[in-house]
Formats: C-alpha cells, structure tokens, sequence
C-alpha cells in the first residue's frame, strides 16, 4: 500500500497535536500516529505523545508488525485490554520501543477511496470507568478528523505543484474537513469537543501555512 509522503511543519504540528489531545482524551500513557511510508510500505512513528515522544518520531517498523500492522492491513479498529493474550501484539517491536504496553487500542485511518493509510493507536488508557465499545467508537471518530486533515494537506500541496490559485484551494478544502462534523452528535461530550477543536486547529494552522507562503522571502 503506497499512500502518505510526511513531510510538512503543518502536517507534523497538526498531527503531534491530535496524539495530545487523544492521550489526554483517555488519560492514556501514549498515543501516536503511523503512517505508511509510500516508498517502502513501512510503519512509521509520525507523531507520539507520552511515552516514547522524544525518541519514537521517525522510527519505522516492517508492514503488518504487531496490532498497528494488522489494523492497518485489516482495516478495522481494535481494543486488547491485555496484549500478552493477543496474538497480534509483537512484543519484540514494543520493547524496541522501550515501553512494552499493558492494553492497546488502534483506528485505522482511511483514504476517500478507502484505502487505508496508517493508525492511530492509544497504549494504556487509564483506569477510569471506561465504555469499551464506546472507547473504540470514539477513537474511530478521531482517526476519521485525522484522515480528512491529512487528505486536505495533500490536496493542498498538489495544488501548490502545480501552482493552482492558494486561496481557491483553501476555500475548496475546508468543507472536506467539516464532514467529520456530521458524525459529531453521536460522540460523548468529550470527544464532540476534541474533534471540534481539531478542526479549528487544522482551519488556523493552514490560514497561517497559506498566509506564510504569500510572504516574500527575508
């Protein structure tokens, strides 16, 4: 599967910032992002909250290793409450990472064509009285807002190749972001909050991408 080139201050700020906002959603010990390399069809640790951020980003691991691997290759979310009775979880890979997890959830996040391009994952969420199926259901709706922000990045950095008016693309772009929107009334409080401040955040980091990319040069 060829899919995401990560490259971009706005694509790493936004995407560092949707994994804080999803290990502070679940009290969680980490939360990160894959994303498929489209060259090698490896893992890569896009961004990472909590354990592991200061190292992780940029370290990749072979496609289909470990639950990551096999979210992204099924395409469906998965919740493990204790992933050494899983025979998805690779153990080698997370102590590679130096935090071996106790419990595992991951959201694949999709392509509008359907294709899946990478995960987002949340490692030990806390111990609060949780809702599993609702846990997994609220994460999907995050990796939803996550692949539409990724799509309308790659959008826009295809329009600037081709030197299409900035402005039209932002204009253009934007209601792609909002249809998450239309999912929202069905997520928790919590949640409806996050996803929205996640579009907002996405509206602000690009009006000030395309405000910097109209500045002449120092």
């Amino acid at each position: 599967m060829v899919l995401v080139n990560s490259s971009g201050l706005t694509q790493r700020r936004l995407l560092q910032a949707i994994v804080e906002m999803a290990r502070s959603v679940y009290g969680a010990a980490a939360a990160s992002v894959f994303l498929l390399n489209q060259e090698t069809g490896d893992l890569v640790f896009e961004a990472v909250a909590g354990e592991g951020e200061g190292w992780l980003p940029g370290t990749t691991f072979p496609a289909g290793t470990g639950i990551a691997g096999w979210t992204v290759m099924c395409g469906q979310s998965l919740l493990v409450d204790d992933v050494s009775a899983n025979p998805q979880f690779a153990r080698d890979a997370a102590e590679s990472t130096g935090y071996l997890p106790q419990s595992i959830m991951a959201a694949p996040l999709f392509r509008d064509d359907g294709e899946c391009i990478g995960v987002l994952e949340v490692l030990d969420r806390d111990s609060r009285p949780r809702r599993d199926q609702g846990d997994l259901e609220s994460l999907g709706l995050l990796a939803t807002g996550t692949a539409e922000v990724l799509a309308l990045l790659v959008r826009l950095r295809s329009l600037e190749s081709t030197h299409d008016d900035r402005d039209g693309a932002d204009a253009g772009g934007m209601p792609v972001l909002h249809r998450v929107a239309d999912r929202l009334p069905a997520a928790s409080e919590q949640v409806r909050a996050t996803v929205t401040r996640l579009l907002q955040m996405a509206e602000d980091l690009l009006a000030d991408d395309a405000a910097g990319s109209g500045r002449p040069d120092a």
